[in-house]
């Protein structure tokens, strides 16, 4: 019985070719690790579609990245299950600030207004007219990013790359922008209607 081709070659031998552009490299590397690096990713983000998202993430950035692969910094695997520990983690953090920077626990938001249990179509277009509203009085630079993160589901590190802006940057944008949304919506508390 012979082997196929993929199983013959390892995977510093993919990663080579993967940095020369072969994508039946890329497949085989794809075959070869997703299973490993799908394992951590999973215990980590145990929302299947967010774990497979991060799992995409890492196979293309290897891809995009194949060249700066240095196997006297580890193996393939022990790269490819760092990208994705990292990637994971930060999916994570988006994840639990995007919950905790708009989501009030049920408790708290049934104390606050009794009257508004259930609302209905014509409060959701209150409530996304203030939503509106408040973005409106954020510098474009602070709203572009909060969109980015909020609206778009993006991490701070992809919104970084997309902008092609430093990290801290994005990083120090955030915390201002959401720190004036917090004194904004501090200041209109009661506020009618």
């Amino acid at each position: 019985m012979t082997d196929r081709p993929a199983e013959q070659v390892n995977g510093l031998t993919l990663a080579r070719r993967m940095a020369a552009g072969d994508a039946g490299a890329f497949a085989a590397f794809y075959d070869r690790y997703a299973d490993l690096v799908f394992t951590p990713i999973r215990r980590l983000l145990p929302q299947p579609a967010e774990a497979e998202e991060v799992l995409q993430e890492v196979f293309w950035q290897a891809w995009r990245d194949a060249a700066s692969y240095d196997p006297r910094r580890g193996t393939p695997e022990a790269w490819l299950l760092n990208r994705a520990r990292s990637r994971a983690i930060d999916r994570l953090r988006a994840i639990r600030r995007r919950s905790e920077t708009f989501v009030q626990p049920k408790d708290e938001a049934m104390s606050q207004a009794p009257d508004r249990a259930t609302p209905g179509p014509g409060t959701l277009a209150v409530d996304r007219r203030l939503v509106e509203t408040a973005l409106a009085i954020l510098p474009p630079a602070q709203r572009q990013v909060i969109e980015l993160a909020f609206l778009a589901g993006l991490t701070q590190t992809e919104i970084a790359r997309r902008l092609s802006e430093p990290l801290g940057t994005i990083k120090t944008r955030t915390r201002a922008g959401l720190e004036r949304l917090r004194e904004h919506f501090r200041s209109t508390e009661g506020a009618p209607r």
